[in-house]
């Protein structure tokens, strides 16, 4: 909604006699009060609703669950055989201690149950998500430097 539509809005609030008029979408909220003669108005909005934090865990851990089977019939016979690696809190993404230090892990790499496999900012804590199984990074799901939520796939690690 631009300001071309809450100024008509405002108008016709004006004009049709109502003292109150709440407008509430997906993402904004819009209060529009007027006085009994109907002369003045008054707008608030937000244009962003709050949304709900996900509670910070003290020591995050990776759940390790099988590979979702909801995708097309060839791509869930090639995942099947992999473990997916989910994030267990919402944050920024990182594949590197720092900026300057190698990766944690490539594609190819293999890993041990209690390796660390990213760290992941959540409320300028950095917290070091390790790995819950010994297998071999197949796939990396998501970028470096960027925003996961919770329970999103970030690894496909192959057990075997």
């Amino acid at each position: 909604m631009d300001i071309r539509e809450i100024q008509n809005l405002i108008k016709f609030v004006a004009k049709s006699g109502a003292t109150e008029v709440k407008l509430e979408m997906d993402d904004f909220k819009i209060t529009i009060k007027t006085t009994a003669e109907g002369t003045e108005s008054t707008t608030t909005y937000v244009q962003q609703m709050p949304m709900q934090a996900a509670p910070q865990v003290a020591a995050p851990q990776v759940v390790a669950t099988p590979a979702a089977a909801s995708s097309a019939a060839p791509a869930a016979d090639d995942n099947s055989k992999y473990v997916t690696v989910k994030s267990p809190i919402i944050g920024t993404f990182y594949r590197k201690p720092a900026p300057d230090k190698p990766m944690f892990v490539e594609v190819g790499s293999t890993i041990n149950k209690g390796d660390v496999l990213c760290v992941i900012e959540a409320m300028k804590l950095f917290n070091e998500i390790e790995s819950e199984i010994a297998g071999k990074i197949v796939k990396v799901l998501v970028d470096d430097s960027s925003p996961v939520e919770f329970d999103q796939p970030l690894f496909l690690v192959d057990p075997s």
